[in-house]
């Protein structure tokens, strides 16, 4: 299935229904009095977070979504009946805004948030509500309130505590497959991942962590170029951010320095939040380099590109490294939550 991210809907919540004018009137009763009723609230429309769910591709189709009137209230004091509320289930860590203002109405970030999306109208008062001692047969009611109504754009955010970001083909998916169940697509040409992909990694028996791969970047990304941008939200909800530069590329033209300084730039330039998140290097495809050089070398590029925080040398499709990288980062999250 197609990974659906992104949807622009329209909400519109039921009115209440109006208040009743009315008077009893009943053989023996010659002076009953008003009694007319309240009318029924409007339907709202709500959101649930709901984590079976994992993409919005059910709004893709469907882009209306409306609630029912409340009902009119009637004689002998009957208030109308409410309508029900229309429920949108949701995937867990959507975000919703009001498309006209740019206001996030909410951020569904844990299965079962709820947030109303459109509140439905206030039903009327009936003319038993005016009744005093100074007005004794009161004809006054109130019609039922207009629901709200709004075009809402709504934003999935994957969930995940670490994400990958790097250049097409750096072996972000090879990685994900290494240390994880997941089983996202590996290729020999730019661009295999074309949808976000999540897998758990499972350090020891009651240790993990989920990890999300996202398209390559390239330069420009944060401006509309390639494919990454449009998922670089996904990065904006991980704890830590692993920076995969591909260590040994077969191109000699390509210089890893570069891109691992352009991935950097494109955080930047995308969310500046982003960027100052906790980063750490990660230099993959160790196995293509001799192994009495490749430490020395790895040294000598983190000094060329002043990198300050933490680095790892891998090879993914070899495994090797993986282990210490996974025992490194579920401390870190440990350390995260005990903070």
């Amino acid at each position: 299935m197609k990974f659906f991210d992104e949807a622009r809907i329209e909400v519109i919540a039921g009115d209440g229904g109006d208040g009743s004018a009315h008077f009893r009137r009943e053989k023996f009763v010659p002076r009953g009095g008003p009694d007319g009723g309240d009318g029924g609230r409007g339907g709202s429309i709500l959101a649930v977070a709901d984590t079976n769910l994992n993409t919005l591709i059910d709004y893709r189709y469907t882009r209306i979504f409306r609630a029912k009137h409340g009902d009119a209230g009637s004689g002998r004091d009957r208030n109308g009946r409410g309508a029900e509320d229309v429920i949108l289930r949701v995937p867990v860590g959507t975000v919703i805004r009001d498309a006209d203002t740019g206001e996030t109405i909410a951020d569904l970030a844990r299965d079962g948030d709820q947030a109303t999306l459109a509140a439905g109208g206030k039903g009327g008062l009936g003319n038993l509500n005016f009744k005093s001692s100074t007005n004794r047969a009161p004809r006054q009611f109130t019609p039922g309130a207009e629901g709200e109504r709004r075009n809402l754009e709504m934003e999935l955010r994957v969930l995940a505590d670490v994400g990958l970001a790097g250049m097409p083909n750096a072996g972000k998916s090879t990685l994900v497959r290494a240390v994880s169940a997941a089983r996202p697509k590996v290729a020999d040409y730019p661009f295999t991942t074309l949808n976000p992909s999540l897998g758990v990694v499972r350090v020891d028996m009651n240790r993990s962590f989920v990890i999300a791969d996202i398209p390559g970047l390239i330069e420009g990304a944060a401006e509309g170029a390639g494919l990454g941008h449009q998922f670089l939200r996904h990065l904006q909800r991980t704890k830590l951010i692993l920076q995969l530069v591909d260590f040994a590329p077969f191109d000699e033209a390509v210089d890893p320095a570069k891109e691992a300084r352009a991935i950097a730039q494109e955080l930047k330039k995308y969310d500046p939040g982003l960027h100052r998140k906790p980063r750490w290097l990660v230099l993959n495809k160790a196995d293509l380099l001799d192994s009495a050089e490749r430490d020395k070398r790895a040294r000598a590029f983190v000094k060329k590109i002043a990198w300050k925080g933490p680095w790892f040398l891998v090879s993914a499709v070899k495994g090797e490294g993986t282990r210490e990288l996974c025992f490194a980062i579920m401390e870190f999250l440990e350390a995260k939550r005990r903070a």
